[in-house]
Parts: structure tokens; C-alpha cells; sequence
């Protein structure tokens, strides 16, 4: 008689690299910051990992406002679908902003969820968003975004456009008052994100590999009728032509964005 043996490999506990195919015990991917070890691959981090390795322990205060999704085109099922997500995530919208500290300095932080209709910019995000540069100048903070979106979302039609430029306005207003921004892109950002406040900061990094853009490589190249370079639209490439200030490794982000907001006051001494 041949005994049916399952393999002994807990449920969950497992993960596929999506560029090397190794199969990763999570607990190893995540102690490191949730790159692959094999191959340098980024996951995409959730808004609350991507606070947890950028804010001190502790001190983050999430910002709650009193809004609420739209559907203006009375899409089939969007606001059920909203619901869903916000069941299955835990998350209320595609962004997660509060106040707290980076090795000691106080600012804004805001981080983007692609775990959320992927994380496209409606209503919500806008308001969220624009809130916290409003905080920002109000208590005389640097603010800090770590982007992930897929651009406006379309299902809330000109109201997530509207959204671009409220946000931009908003940026505005941070110069104005002479408060630090800064941009992190993080893979992918593209649309009216990118064409918005992801592209407006004082400071721009972005993680390696990011890919960051407006349209889509496929639809720009039938657009012109010229092959694009492989590898344009990444991180790369777009410091190469000066778009960003610098490509960040995870594990030294925190550092690097401390030491920028200590420059910022003019108190950093190393």
C-alpha cells in the first residue's frame, strides 16, 4: 500500500518570484525589506509595510477624514466593489497618510496601496492628498509620498481628473510657504498621477526598476510609429535623461530621506 504524503509546506507561508520563478519563504523576503533574494526583484509594498520600514515605531497618527467615495457615472457595481476592497485590505482608499517621525524628524507621510483598485487617484485620494499638504504647511512639516497608481480612476470620470489639478495646486501652495516635498515613485506610476503632484517635488528618488510614465509604452509607440527603447519608462532611463534626482535602493530610503530632511534645516553635520 503507497501512503499519500503531502508535502509538509504550511499554507500562506510561501511566495513566487514573478521575474526568477524561485519559490521564497515570505518571512525571508520580507526581513528583506521584501526584495527577492535571488534576483533583486521589488515586490510592491502595502501602504502599511512601506510606513513601517519609513516611520519610527510607534509614532504614526493616521489622518482621518469624514469623505467618502463618488460615483458620478453610476458605474455597475463600483461602490460595492469599493466596499469589498475595503473588507479585504482593511484599507479605506488607495492611500494611507498621517504624521509621524523618520529617525527622529517629524513630517507628513503619505504611501499609496496598489492592493487598492491599483491605486488609482479618485475622490478620496485627492482629498487625502491635498489634506496633508494643507497639514503640511499648517504645521510647518516636510511631507513625503511614496507613489504607486495606475493614474486617475476612470470609474469617478471628471471628477479623479479634477483631482490633478487640485493636487498641483497643492504643491503649489508647499512652494509658496517654502515647505520640503518629497516624491518617491515606486513601481508603477503612471497616468494622472505621474502628470500631477508624483512629478512635482522639490526632491524626486525613485526605487530601482520603477516604472514611471504617462501612456503606456505600446500606445505611445503606435502613437508616433517609433520603437522605444527597451528599458524606457524605467527608473533608469529617467535619471539618465534628468526626470529624477536619484534611484534609491529600499534599504537605504529611510536614510536618505532622513538626511534630506535634515539638510533641509540646515542642521545636518555628516
Amino acid at each position: 500500500m503507497i501512503e499519500n504524503k503531502k508535502a509538509d509546506i504550511p499554507i500562506g507561508k510561501w511566495i513566487k518570484c514573478p521575474k526568477c520563478k524561485e519559490i521564497l519563504y515570505k518571512e525571508d523576503v520580507k526581513n528583506n525589506y521584501s526584495i527577492c533574494p535571488k534576483c533583486n526583484n521589488y515586490f510592491r509594498l502595502s501602504s502599511r509595510r512601506r510606513i513601517e520600514q519609513i516611520v519610527d515605531k510607534n509614532t504614526f497618527k493616521e489622518f482621518e477624514l469624514d469623505v467618502e467615495s463618488k460615483d458620478p457615472l453610476n458605474m455597475p457595481e463600483y461602490l460595492n466593489k469599493i466596499e469589498g476592497l475595503r473588507q479585504k485590505t482593511g484599507l479605506k482608499e488607495a492611500v494611507k497618510c498621517g504624521i509621524g517621525k523618520i529617525n527622529g524628524s517629524e513630517a507628513i507621510v503619505c504611501a499609496m496601496d496598489s492592493n487598492f483598485f491599483m491605486g488609482s487617484m479618485g475622490y478620496v485620494v485627492g482629498e487625502y492628498i491635498t489634506y496633508s499638504m494643507e497639514e503640511a504647511i499648517k504645521r510647518k512639516l516636510p511631507i513625503v509620498i511614496f507613489t504607486v497608481s495606475g493614474g486617475a480612476r476612470m470609474q469617478e470620470g471628471i471628477i479623479s481628473l479634477m483631482q490633478m489639478a487640485k493636487t498641483s495646486s497643492a504643491v503649489s501652495k508647499l512652494n509658496e510657504n517654502g515647505i520640503l516635498y518629497i516624491s518617491v515613485l515606486t513601481d508603477p506610476t503612471y497616468g494622472g498621477v505621474t502628470a500631477s503632484f508624483a512629478t512635482l517635488g522639490d526632491i524626486i528618488l525613485a526605487e530601482p526598476g520603477t516604472m514611471i510614465g504617462f501612456a503606456g509604452k505600446r500606445v505611445i509607440e503606435q502613437t508616433i510609429n517609433e520603437k522605444l527603447p527597451e528599458n524606457f519608462q524605467s527608473s533608469e532611463f529617467l535619471f539618465e535623461h534628468g526626470f529624477i534626482d536619484k534611484i534609491v535602493e529600499r534599504k537605504d530610503l529611510k536614510d536618505t530621506i532622513s538626511k534630506i530632511i535634515t539638510m533641509s534645516r540646515g542642521d545636518y553635520n555628516g
